[in-house]
C-alpha cells in the first residue's frame, strides 16, 4: 500500500488526539494520524510488531479499527489483537498489552466526552508498558503528521484470521479483564459479605459506555447480585445521547436512582472505562478522598497489596493532599506529578509507586499503566466487605468516610469546570493571572488576615526517573494555612477551552469534619473569583460542572 502524505497539523495532547467525528471523517485525516503513529513507534518500529486495538464503542470505532489494521499491515505489523466488535476498555487494553507483551496499543476513545456523529472521537497511542505514550513519542507523532485496496476483517467473531505472515486475533476482552480482577481482589470475602448482609444494595451504571459488559460479568455473573444491580450497561455508539462522564452533573440518572432507591453503594464508570464515581444514599465520595481511602485500606483488605506491599503513593498536582497524609502514616513516599497518567507510569515501572489518583475521577494502581474505573469500584466493594466482616450491622460508605476523617482530618476539595469558554478570553485570563503569580500576589491578605497568600507559581515537574522537565502545568496560589487555589486550562475537549479552578482547605476540628463541601469552601471560592476576574474576562457567572 502506498502512503498518502498530506501536510496537516494533527497534534495529540496528554490523552491523544480528540476532535469531532466529522473531522476524523475528512479525507485522509484519520489515515494520516494513524500513519504518523506507526512512523513514531519506538524502535525497532512497526515491523514484526504486535499491536492491541480497540475502543469504547462510540461512533466510528469499527471503521477506525479497519483503517488501523490496513495501514498497520502495510507498515509491517505482524499481529493485531482486537477486542470483539472493537470493544475494549482503556484499562483492559493496558492489561492485554502487558499480558501479551505487545509492542503497543491504539485506543479509540474520547474518554468521558459525548459520542455520536455530531460529537467526539479520539485516537490514543499506548506504549509497550501499557501506559500512555510519553511526550517524546507524541511529539514524534506530531512531527510525522506534518510530513505526511483494503483488508476487511470480521471483528465480531472471536478467533484468529491469517493474511500470509500477518494475523488478526479477536479476543474476549471482558473475560481477560475479569481474570485479572479475580487475581487482585478478595472475591470470596465480597461474596461472603453479600450473603451475610442481604440488606446491602448496589447499583452500577455503565453510562452506556464500554464498561457495561465488564460490570455485568463481575457484579451479576460472578458475585450473584440481582439483575437490577446494573443499569445502562449496553454500549451504545452515541452513549444514548448522554455525556458518559461519571460526575454528579452528567451521571444524573445514577445520582437520582441512588437517592430515590436508597442505594448503599452506587458507582459509575465513563465512556472508555478509566474513570469512576462512588456514591451512596447519604454520601458522595470525592475522588481525591476515594484514592486516599483505597490506599489506607489496601494492605489490610486487598490481596494484591497484601502480597506486594505499598511501594509508594502519588497524586496529580491539583488533587488534594489527603493521600499525602496516608503516605506519611504508612511511612511511604508520596509523589506530586502533573496531570497525565504517563507520569505515574514512569514511577510504577521504576518500582516506586503502587496506588495513585487524579481528582478528575481517575484512580488506579501498578496492576496496569492506566487509570481503571472498574478496579476502583471493586476496590471499594472489597473495602466495604472487609470493614463489615465482623459487623452484624451494615457499615456504610458515610461511616467509612467519617472514620477516615477522624483519623486524618479532612481536605475539603472541589473543582469548578467552565466548559467551552471562548479560547481567546480564556487565554487572556490565564496569561494575566500567571503574570500576577510572579509579581504581586504573594503577601496579599483576604477576609482580614484569615487567608494570606504564601506562594504563587506555575507548577513545574522534574521526573525523578528520566529527569525530563514538564513546565506550565498549572497556576498554584497557596495560602499560609495550606489552603490552595489551582487554575488550569484543559485541552481534553474538542471545541473551545475549559477553565478548571480547584479549591482545597484542610480541617481537623472534629465538629467541622462533616460539613457541606461548598459551604466550607465558599470563602476560598469568592477569593478565587476576585483574583482571577473570571466573569470579567469570560462572561461566565456559573461553572458548567461542580465536582
Amino acid at each position: 500500500m502506498s502512503r498518502k502524505r498530506k501536510k496537516a497539523r494533527i497534534k495529540p495532547g496528554t490523552s491523544g488526539l480528540r476532535k469531532k467525528v466529522r473531522v476524523f471523517l475528512k479525507p485522509n485525516y484519520t489515515e494520516n494520524f494513524v500513519q504518523a503513529i506507526f512512523d513514531a513507534m519506538p524502535a525497532p518500529g512497526p515491523k514484526d510488531s504486535v499491536v492491541v486495538v480497540g475502543g469504547d464503542g462510540r461512533y466510528y470505532v469499527k471503521e477506525a479499527v479497519q483503517i488501523i489494521i490496513k495501514i498497520g499491515f502495510a507498515n509491517g505489523v505482524k499481529k493485531f489483537i482486537v477486542g470483539q466488535n472493537g470493544i475494549f476498555s482503556t484499562p483492559a487494553v493496558s492489561n492485554v498489552i502487558r499480558k501479551s507483551k505487545a509492542d503497543g496499543g491504539i485506543l479509540l476513545t474520547a474518554s468521558h466526552n459525548p459520542g455520536g456523529i455530531d460529537n467526539d472521537f479520539g485516537i490514543k497511542y499506548n506504549i509497550s508498558n501499557g501506559g500512555p505514550a510519553p511526550e517524546s513519542v507524541t511529539n514524534a507523532i506530531f512531527a510525522a503528521s506534518k510530513s505526511l485496496s483494503q483488508y476487511k476483517i470480521d471483528i465480531s467473531k472471536i478467533g484468529t484470521v491469517n493474511f500470509g505472515d500477518h494475523s488478526v486475533e479477536v479476543i474476549d476482552s471482558i473475560e481477560d479483564y475479569f481474570t485479572m480482577t479475580k487475581e487482585i481482589f478478595d472475591m470470596d470475602l465480597i461474596k461472603s459479605f453479600i450473603k451475610s448482609h442481604p440488606e446491602f444494595t448496589l447499583l452500577f451504571d455503565g453510562l452506556n459506555g464500554v464498561t457495561g459488559p465488564y460490570g455485568k460479568r463481575i457484579f451479576i455473573d460472578e458475585l450473584g447480585l440481582p439483575a437490577n444491580s446494573i443499569d445502562q450497561c449496553v454500549p451504545l455508539e452515541d452513549f444514548g445521547g448522554e455525556h458518559p462522564d461519571p460526575n454528579l452533573t452528567y451521571a444524573h440518572k445514577l445520582v437520582s436512582n441512588v437517592h430515590s432507591k436508597q442505594i448503599d453503594f452506587g458507582a459509575a464508570s465513563d465512556g472508555d472505562g478509566d474513570r469512576n464515581m462512588i456514591i451512596s444514599k447519604d454520601w458522595f465520595v470525592n475522588p481525591t478522598d476515594s484514592v486516599a481511602v483505597i490506599a489506607d485500606y489496601a494492605k489490610l483488605a486487598i490481596p494484591y497489596f497484601k502480597k506486594s506491599g505499598i511501594k509508594g503513593l502519588a497524586r496529580s498536582m491539583p488533587t488534594s493532599a489527603a493521600i499525602d497524609r496516608v503516605a506519611h502514616q504508612h511511612g511511604v513516599s508520596v509523589y506530586e506529578v502533573p496531570t497525565g497518567w504517563k507520569f505515574f507510569g514512569n514511577l510504577m515501572d521504576a518500582g516506586k509507586l503502587s496506588i495513585c489518583g487524579e481528582e478528575s475521577f481517575g484512580t488506579g494502581s501498578d496492576h496496569i499503566r492506566e487509570k481503571d474505573g472498574i478496579w476502583a469500584v471493586v476496590a471499594w466493594l472489597n473495602i466495604i466487605a472487609y470493614v463489615n466482616k465482623d459487623s452484624p450491622k451494615l457499615i456504610g460508605i458515610k461511616d467509612i468516610m467519617n472514620t477516615f476523617f477522624e483519623k486524618y482530618g479532612r481536605n475539603y476539595f472541589s473543582r469548578y469546570d467552565y466548559e467551552e469558554v471562548d479560547s481567546d478570553a480564556a487565554n487572556r485570563m490565564y496569561s494575566d493571572l500567571k503574570a500576577l503569580c510572579y509579581g504581586g500576589l504573594v503577601g496579599q491578605s483576604f477576609l482580614g488576615d484569615k487567608f494570606v497568600i504564601a506562594s504563587a507559581d506555575d507548577f513545574e515537574y522534574t521526573d525523578p526517573i528520566d529527569h525530563s522537565v514538564s513546565k506550565n502545568q498549572g497556576l498554584r496560589i497557596v495560602f499560609d494555612d495550606g489552603s490552595r487555589i489551582v487554575v488550569r486550562l484543559s485541552g481534553t475537549g474538542s471545541s473551545g477551552a475549559t477553565i478548571r479552578i480547584y479549591y482545597e482547605m484542610y480541617e481537623n476540628r472534629p465538629e467541622h469534619l462533616m460539613m457541606d463541601t461548598q459551604t466550607a469552601l465558599k470563602p476560598l471560592i469568592d477569593i478565587a473569583l476576585q483574583i482571577t476576574k473570571l466573569e470579567e474576562y469570560t462572561g461566565r457567572k456559573e461553572p458548567t460542572v461542580i465536582t
